[in-house]
């Protein structure tokens, strides 16, 4: 693993710097285009083969088999009933295609996709000797990545997040303009000697964990890490937009994912919650979400907390996943030092999903009765 928790200022939890003294100035610097962020909380993938490509197509939600060397795409592994089981963020060089996920997911994510290969011409390989480096486009931090970047076939390995744009194939459920768009993320892959000599150089701005998931959370974007429980279906939390492709063709969970995408409507929506910072209270990942009558005298628990940060602009801010049918007002998030309330922001809609425009058949009961025969005598 690369010293960056070495580096000065630098704050670890289990070898994840989450900042370096001043989250706040750190998500500006990251936001900026000026700092690199370290993620020691993602693992690399690689996967090998003449096949690899149209193999994953054929396995994941997402359109890859004609990728070009130096493209970037997202994908889910769904179960039979389409629930998420592995995200990946998927950029290939020409002859080796990179897969970034959650260290937590990333060898279960591996196991699976090793079972999966059957005959085909992919080798499967976790990368541990590479790290990762997070940062946004259009600063000097871009142009120290791209620079330290792996390149073993020509083409260096660096992410572009789909996230800011509805990819092909790909639909939007939040209605309106999307903070998404702005979200401008990359990582770049590196080796040893690249991670050790950014370390080495002054001139480096870094950022930690904390200020990276700060500005995700405002962007609405989901992870693996935080959004997926093993109920997540990719509606819920908009995640169609970047990461499934609905017109390719089958895989499996597809059926389920058409399904509620055409015909139904997702069980559970993801909102943002903008949350009273007057306590200093911030809420832990699963702190329950309530909705009170409106003379508060009843409470109904209807969701729960996934990810929560303090923004640089916006203050304390979370996503909780709700059961469809919680109220789109305010709500209130539950901690164990105290109830926060959370005025509500709707990212996906309770009526998402049912897309398909289908007639409605007259009942049987409306239809004209037959005509008595003895009316003809």
């Amino acid at each position: 693993m690369a010293g960056f928790p070495s580096l000065p200022g630098a704050i670890a939890d289990d070898g994840v710097v989450t900042h370096f003294g001043d989250p706040v100035r750190e998500q500006r610097a990251l936001e900026n285009g000026e700092a690199l962020a370290p993620l020691a909380d993602r693992t690399v993938l690689e996967l090998t083969g003449s096949e690899r490509l149209t193999w994953l197509d054929s396995i994941t939600s997402q359109s890859v088999a004609r990728m070009n060397a130096g493209d970037s795409a997202e994908m889910l592994v769904l179960d039979p009933q389409g629930r998420v089981e592995h995200v990946a963020a998927v950029v290939d060089d020409g002859a080796s295609t990179w897969l970034l996920a959650d260290a937590a997911d990333a060898e279960p994510l591996a196991g699976w996709l090793q079972r999966m290969v059957f005959r085909a011409d992919v080798t499967v390989a976790v990368r541990p000797d590479l790290t990762v480096v997070g940062f946004f486009a259009g600063g000097a931090a871009e142009q120290r990545a791209e620079h330290a970047a792996l390149a073993p076939h020509g083409v260096a390995v660096v992410w572009t997040d789909p996230w800011p744009t509805v990819q092909p194939g790909g639909h939007q459920y939040h209605a309106g303009a999307h903070p998404g768009a702005d979200y401008h993320w990359r990582t770049a892959v590196l080796d040893e000697p690249a991670a050790e000599a950014l370390v080495a150089d002054s001139g480096t701005v870094w950022a930690g964990t904390l200020a990276a998931e700060a500005l995700r959370i405002a962007a609405w974007r989901p992870r693996w890490a935080a959004e997926v429980d093993d109920r997540s279906l990719p509606h819920e939390t908009d995640w169609i937009r970047s990461a499934v492709h609905l017109n390719k063709g089958c895989y499996r969970g597809q059926e389920t994912v058409a399904k509620v995408h055409n015909l139904g409507h997702p069980p559970r929506r993801l909102a943002a919650l903008h949350l009273d910072g007057s306590e200093s209270l911030l809420p832990a990942a699963g702190a329950p979400v309530l909705a009170r009558s409106a003379d508060g005298s009843a409470e109904d628990e209807v969701g729960h907390v996934t990810s929560a940060a303090r923004h640089h602009e916006l203050g304390p801010i979370a996503l909780a996943i709700l059961s469809r049918r919680a109220p789109v007002g305010d709500l209130v998030v539950r901690t164990p030092d105290g109830d926060i309330a959370a005025a509500q922001e709707i990212i996906v809609p309770a009526d998402a999903g049912a897309t398909a425009d289908v007639p409605r058949l007259t009942r049987l009961s409306r239809r004209p009765a037959a005509p008595d025969p003895r009316d003809a005598r």
